[in-house]
Formats: structure tokens, sequence, C-alpha cells
């Protein structure tokens, strides 16, 4: 109990005690002077006791404030401490979570380059193995004489439908330039009209130009060119060049 509160009691029980022996020293029958005794007995109070207990009461109350506001001083900074750690522990989460999906995409976007490149080399692939192998063809050479002449002359021949032998051409073409692709007749009757006769197998120009075969030279004295159109020409008019045996 306070100072001030054992103070008060203090002083309330010497004034009762007081007022206690008055009462028992009187007798019975003075009723009067037992009146007037207790009429003249008073209470002493101190003033500097009250304005202790006061002072007392200001203190502990303002004691008790201070202790309040502590208590909830404490209360909402463990509140906001409270509220500052779920923020934290939210941002973090959230953090975690937003890297989770980054790497997430990341994976998904790997994956999806590798699938992609796996179905472009499938493809690649698929053409590859359906591409219709392309054979290589070697490139025929002929030699640079008569024999190489007439052997790519029968080969133009054959691709155009022109009948015709080995025998048949080489047979004519020793009869007609005995094998000289510059040969020039200059006496018979075409020599005479002026457009004498040319070449392996001795065309004149006109029936050279009109029986001409498509992608040989245009040039008379070609060997290929001369013989091909002279072989075109006696299939025209004789069936093949094996038919003919005289000039023609």
């Amino acid at each position: 109990m306070p100072k001030n509160t054992h103070k008060i009691a203090l002083a309330g029980v010497a004034t009762l005690g007081a007022a206690a022996v008055a009462f028992t020293v009187v007798p019975a029958d003075a009723q009067t002077t037992t009146r007037e005794a207790a009429a003249s007995t008073r209470v002493a109070y101190s003033s500097e006791q009250i304005t202790g207990v006061k002072a007392g009461i200001t203190d502990q109350l303002a004691g008790s404030s201070v202790k309040v506001d502590a208590i909830e001083a404490k209360k909402k900074a463990a509140a906001a401490a409270k509220k500052a750690a779920a923020a934290k522990k939210a941002a973090a989460a959230k953090k975690a979570a937003s890297a989770a999906a980054a790497k997430k995409t990341a994976a998904k976007k790997a994956a999806a380059a590798k699938k992609a490149a796996a179905t472009r080399k499938a493809k690649a692939a698929s053409r590859s193995a359906h591409r219709p192998q392309v054979k290589q063809v070697a490139v025929k050479t002929y030699s640079n004489n008569l024999d190489g002449w007439i052997r790519k002359s029968l080969d133009i021949m054959k691709s155009k439908g022109i009948p015709g032998s080995y025998s048949g051409l080489h047979r004519n073409i020793m009869r007609e330039s005995s094998g000289n692709p510059y040969a020039i007749n200059d006496w018979d009757i075409n020599a005479i009209n002026g457009i004498p006769s040319k070449g392996l197998l001795q065309v004149i120009p006109p029936t050279f130009a009109t029986y001409h075969v498509a992608g040989t030279s245009w040039n008379i004295y070609d060997p290929v060119a001369n013989i091909t159109a002279a072989a075109n020409y006696a299939a025209h008019r004789y069936g093949s060049i094996d038919n003919v045996n005289s000039a023609y």
C-alpha cells in the first residue's frame, strides 16, 4: 500500500480511538456531558496529509498512463515489425515465383527451339530421302577424227530418230570426200549452177539449210553438222543413208 494511503488510515484510527475513549469514560447518566464532550471533540485533518494523498494518486495515474503508453508503443512496434516481416516475406516469395516463372518460360523456349530444330532436321532428312537421286551422266567425249565424227553424229541421229549405221555413213563419206571435211566439188552440175557440194558427204548449201539438225553447227564444213544434215536428207528421200550407194 502506498505511503499516503497509510497516513489516511492511521489518522482515521486515531480519531475513532479518541471518540471511543470519550464514550467509555463518561457515565451513562451524564448524557449531556457526553454529548458536549463529543461535540467538543473534533477530528484533526492535516492539509499536508491531503496534499500528499492527492500527489500520490496523481503520480499513480501518471505512472499508469506511462505504462499504458509504453505497452501500446510496444504493441504498435511489434505489429509494425510483424507487418514489415510479412511484407518482406511476401516480396521474397513474389521474387522467387517470378524467377521460377522466368526460368520455366526460358526452359519452354529452349525446348521449343530444340523441337523446331529437330523438326527442321527431320524434314530436311525426309526431303533428302525422298529426293530422286540424280544419276550422274558422264559427258561422252569423241575423238577429233573421222571415227569420232561418225560416232557423235550417230548419237545425235539416234536422239532425233534419224536412221543410219556406222558402216553406211563411213562408206558414203569415203566415196564422196575421202574423209576430208573441207572437200568441194567444183565440176558437177551443182558447181556449174554456182552451188557446189561441200563437206564430208558433199551437201549443197540449200539442202544443208533445209535438213539442218537442231543442236549442231550452222557451218556446212563442220563434220558433225554436215553428216547429220546429209543423213536426215537421205532418210527423207531414200529411207536411210544406208540405202545410198552412189551420188544422191
